[in-house]
């Protein structure tokens, strides 16, 4: 099975992509995780990608196209895949397409799209923190450490990302507007666009979302 998911940020997609990932047996290919890998470690890449992530923007569609392509290509996507966070614009679904054709995939199967309104997303990104040491985000009402400010695995420094900050969260629904809502329609005249209400517990969530490609594959467990 060959999906995307898209969602406004702080839609619960990286989580989501995780689980509906292992549900129906194909790898997660995040783009956010790779872009965030190369931040961390400091590369040419990492430091491009962080002057747009810090400011909420997108990273250009060059440097993301050729590292989705690449991703593809590897064996274990063959059979299918996951994509969380590409593609974000019609052009860069339009890419994705082509991209498919070459590699012989042929078309997507299906696009979920994670459906919540702009003041749960401003909730829950703003509350997240994230471990200097280890990376683990935690979450001041929903996922608290037992110590403020301080990571339950590693005793790590939490602060937040730049990305999570009030300011930066508004420029991100407004490029997420602007640029990636515009998949809905686009995937939706091509009929392979399944809304999912993204709001309530993360089994929750993802249990709507097995239930909504159950019909494409009868064999998904519960």
């Amino acid at each position: 099975m060959r999906l995307v998911l898209v969602g406004p940020p702080g839609a619960g997609k990286g989580t989501q992509a995780q689980f509906i990932a292992e549900h129906v047996d194909v790898p997660k290919i995040s783009t956010g995780d790779i872009f965030r890998a190369n931040v961390s470690q400091g590369t040419p890449l990492g430091v491009l990608a962080k002057q747009f992530m810090d400011r909420g923007d997108l990273v250009p569609d060059d440097i993301t196209i050729d590292m989705v392509r690449d991703r593809l290509q590897q064996p274990d996507a063959r059979a299918g895949f996951l994509l969380d966070g590409f593609p974000r614009t019609v052009p860069q679904a339009q890419v994705l397409d082509d991209l498919l054709r070459e590699t012989s995939y042929s078309k997507l199967d299906v696009v979920l799209e994670l459906v919540v309104d702009d003041d749960e997303v401003i909730r829950r990104l703003s509350g997240r923190r994230t471990c200097r040491t280890c990376n683990r985000i935690w979450h001041v009402d929903f996922d608290p450490p037992q110590k403020d400010g301080i990571c339950d695995v590693d005793g790590g420094d939490l602060y937040q990302r730049d990305d999570d900050q009030a300011e930066t969260i508004a420029n991100r629904l407004e490029v997420y507007a602007e640029s990636t809502a515009p998949l809905v329609a686009y995937y939706a005249s091509r009929g392979v666009l399944i809304g999912i209400d993204a709001t309530g517990p993360v089994d929750d969530v993802t249990q709507r979302a097995i239930d909504a490609l159950r019909p494409m594959q009868p064999n998904l467990a519960r």
